[in-house]
């Protein structure tokens, strides 16, 4: 927990940074701005390939992620399509590509608030299914194990700072806004 409130409280902090620099000057509307106003022509070069690339490999590590969670829950749900077998990490991939793709056309970010909502309403009914099952259905918690598993902090720590990827969306979010000035209410509700 003291890990994941220092990789919060890091996001927090960068993202009350940015809005400073948004506010200083209102000619600043993305990260390559900034890189600009910093270092010229080639900051800017420097930051908009480095965000880019960022922005790649976040949606490529969802999908690895999400496939290869979803194939430990369903090992069977693979599929055969032209003779080439799809095995379930693959086919995971494939599907949860199809399901996210259509965000990435959307104009507005105001639209994903709406997809955000479903991921906490997500975490909820997972979060209350759990202690159901722990607590109704026989299973327990029987306080077995060891308290910190050492082998699996780097492991936890990408996860956990996976979950605080935003970043490249921050200033594109803060310029949506019709009222800016709750951006850093929007940003600690968004780290709880």
């Amino acid at each position: 927990l003291i890990l994941l409130l220092m990789i919060a409280s890091s996001a927090l902090y960068t993202g009350l940074l940015i809005q400073r620099c948004m506010d200083m000057d209102s000619t600043i509307r993305s990260y390559p701005d900034i890189g600009d106003r910093a270092f010229g022509a080639k900051g800017r070069a420097l930051v908009s390939i480095l965000m880019h690339a960022e922005l790649y490999l976040v949606a490529t590590g969802f999908l690895i992620l999400e496939g290869d969670n979803l194939s430990y829950l369903f090992p069977k749900a693979g599929f055969e399509l032209g003779g080439y077998s799809i095995d379930a990490r693959r086919s995971f991939v494939i599907m949860v590509g199809l399901i996210i793709l259509p965000t990435v056309w959307l104009n507005n970010m105001g639209v994903l608030s709406y997809v955000s909502a479903s991921g906490v309403a997500a975490s909820l009914v997972l979060l209350c299914s759990v202690l159901w099952i722990g607590e109704f259905d026989g299973i327990g918690f029987h306080e077995k194990g060891r308290v910190i598993g050492w082998s699996g902090i780097p492991t936890a720590a990408s996860l956990y700072a996976f979950c605080y990827c935003s970043h490249p969306v921050f200033p594109t979010l803060y310029t949506s806004m019709r009222n800016r000035r709750q951006f850093p209410k929007v940003l600690m509700n968004s780290l709880d």
